[in-house]
């Protein structure tokens, strides 16, 4: 007679890199893993829709890890799936836990209670957000302000409309980082870039206004569409782009101090 399986450990919070200790950035990415604890039973998911863009930002951890690693900087990787618990929306709203997204229902969401809603945001919400907030700590006590920037994917075509930007910049308050980078970005040939384009920073940018926005720290958001990150090479390159963008932006000294908008 076989023993009895053991139960699958819940996946983690989170990813955390090392980077030097007198980093002045730090990269995060609220979307970065497509886990969904064994006993939600995919959220009742089921072929391609498992691994789409509903579940993950596909190609965004792979693209923020190497560009930690060209900055040489610290990262944060969201260690959930968002259909879980979406790191990049406050608990209690109704996208943090949805019961459809872009159109795809979730039926492991639907009727949860208020218990559950809770357990999942103390499983893994709050800790990344705990874990980003240390990760600012260690670095501002090396650096001055130093810069959060958030990495992110969309798809190539949403509700039939064919989304012509290779990359937007997201931002909401604070100019700093994000008009530098677009008029960087903009200047390569053939480079269509979006300002809070696909999205706007100023409609969903939970995770920097809380971190960054709050306490004066320059911050930018960057969404790279998907079909650019297919393989090793295009993210290999998007990598390179952003590090190669963000270390001229870095490297204004006004940048480094802080100032709420």
């Amino acid at each position: 007679m076989l023993p009895p399986a053991a139960a699958e450990p819940d996946p983690p919070p989170f990813r955390r890199v090392q980077g030097r200790e007198d980093a002045r950035v730090l990269v995060i990415c609220d979307h970065a893993s497509a886990a969904i604890p064994a006993r939600y039973a995919d959220l009742g998911l089921c072929g391609e829709t498992r691994w789409a863009h509903v579940v993950w930002d596909i190609g965004a951890a792979a693209v923020a890890l190497g560009l930690a690693e060209r900055l040489g900087c610290p990262a944060v990787l969201s260690g959930v799936s968002r259909l879980v618990i979406d790191c990049n929306r406050k608990p209690g709203d109704p996208a943090s836990i949805p019961v459809s997204s872009c159109g795809v229902p979730v039926p492991g969401n639907a009727g949860l209670s208020d218990a559950e809603a809770d357990a999942r945001a103390e499983a893994w919400f709050w800790p990344y957000h705990r874990e980003i907030g240390a990760a600012i700590g260690r670095l501002r006590r090396n650096a001055a302000a130093p810069a959060i920037v958030s990495v992110h994917s969309f798809t190539p075509v949403m509700r039939g409309y064919r989304r012509p930007w290779h990359v937007g910049v997201l931002w909401n308050r604070d100019p700093r980082m994000a008009m530098p980078a677009i008029e960087r970005l903009s200047d390569r040939s053939g480079m269509v870039v979006g300002d809070n384009q696909p999205y706007s920073g100023r409609e969903i940018n939970y995770s920097l206004d809380t971190h960054a926005g709050s306490a004066g720290l320059p911050h930018v958001s960057f969404e790279i569409r998907q079909d650019l990150l297919a393989d090793a090479e295009g993210i290999g390159t998007w990598a390179g782009l952003l590090a190669d963008t963000l270390t001229a932006v870095l490297a204004d000294p006004r940048l480094h101090r802080a100032e709420v908008y």
